[in-house]
């Protein structure tokens, strides 16, 4: 089955920073893709290519297997676009922004108010349809701006770290949206920094960095690239990071800001007794170890060094 987007080699580059640099991402039909990295790491400028906001550099990119730089008009009907910030007018009422899109789609009035309604059914927001806007909560008004990229019946819908700024009951509520959406068949590709976004709403997550591909998998997939389990160790004193790092071995990975050592084992508690062994042996002073289950953490950590919310400048500000 051809994929619904496919990017190879993709580049971009703003000045001498390069946002992408050879980006090869598939997104199968029928399945939610989570493209997830830090701040910098290239998310939002492969999506604003996605939707045509933006030209590639070099490289092939595609839409249902239309040429995103040759025919943008035409992947431009096949796609609805909801960014970070909820963007609509709240002095008009839900269902009158939805309209009002709706018909920039080119629907007629009836068929207009007929999407409205049946986004806002979608949506859980049939309730506050006819409020002003600006009296919706944060997670109301991201959902209306989820709405609006729906009214025009898009084939792939592109969600730019959706829930950034939300509290998680809003966040919650707009996975939901989002799971019910995926359900009645719409395709997602889905950036985010959020590891519990990823693990719970994609079939597939492709962890970049740099603007580079660093693996790709199921959630199940890429945390048996860590190993069966992970001991974790929180140091008495962050001067002892290192060697506490040395002493867990080379695969051992160190997140600098929450004083934590990180390494995948295979044999569980008897690797636990060892570690505890090693650390006290090179004179560290363990405040907290565990042994656990990894997570998207551990992956991201242990294949690129640093967690997803370690920031970086992003390419595109420092463009412009």
């Amino acid at each position: 089955m051809d994929p619904v987007i496919e990017a190879v080699g993709l580049t971009k580059h703003f000045g001498e920073v390069k946002a992408l640099d050879g980006l090869d991402l598939y997104a199968e039909r029928g399945k939610v893709l989570a493209v997830l990295g830090p701040n910098g790491a290239g998310k939002t400028t492969f999506i604003r290519s996605v939707a045509t906001l933006i030209t590639p550099t070099s490289g092939s990119l595609k839409v249902a297997g239309i040429d995103v730089v040759a025919h943008p008009d035409e992947v431009r009907r096949l796609i609805g676009l909801a960014g970070q910030y909820a963007a609509v007018e709240p002095a008009m009422t839900g269902r009158e922004n939805l309209v009002m899109v709706a018909r920039l789609f080119g629907h007629g009035r009836r068929q207009a108010k007929e999407a409205a309604d049946v986004v806002l059914e979608q949506l859980s927001l049939t309730e506050a349809g006819d409020r002003l806007v600006r009296t919706y909560s944060g997670g109301m008004r991201r959902r209306l701006d989820l709405g609006a990229s729906l009214v025009g019946a898009p084939q792939v819908l592109l969600l730019d770290e959706p829930t950034t700024g939300l509290d998680p009951r809003s966040r919650n509520e707009l996975w939901q949206a989002i799971e019910r959406l995926v359900a009645s068949g719409t395709d997602v590709l889905l950036t985010t920094q959020y590891l519990e976004e990823a693990d719970r709403l994609a079939d597939t997550i492709a962890i970049i960095d740099h603007g580079r591909r660093v693996a790709v998998g199921t959630a199940d997939e890429l945390k048996t690239r860590v190993g069966n389990d992970v001991i974790d160790v929180k140091v008495g004193d962050a001067a002892d990071l290192p060697r506490a790092a040395e002493a867990l071995g080379a695969d051992a990975s160190v997140d600098t800001g929450t004083g934590r050592v990180s390494v995948p084992v295979t044999t569980g508690a008897d690797d636990l007794v060892t570690a505890v062994q090693s650390l006290r042996a090179a004179g560290v002073a363990i405040e907290d170890i565990a042994l656990r289950r990894p997570t998207l953490d551990d992956v991201f950590l242990t294949l690129t060094g640093h967690t997803t919310v370690e920031a970086e400048a992003d390419p595109e500000e420092v463009a412009s």
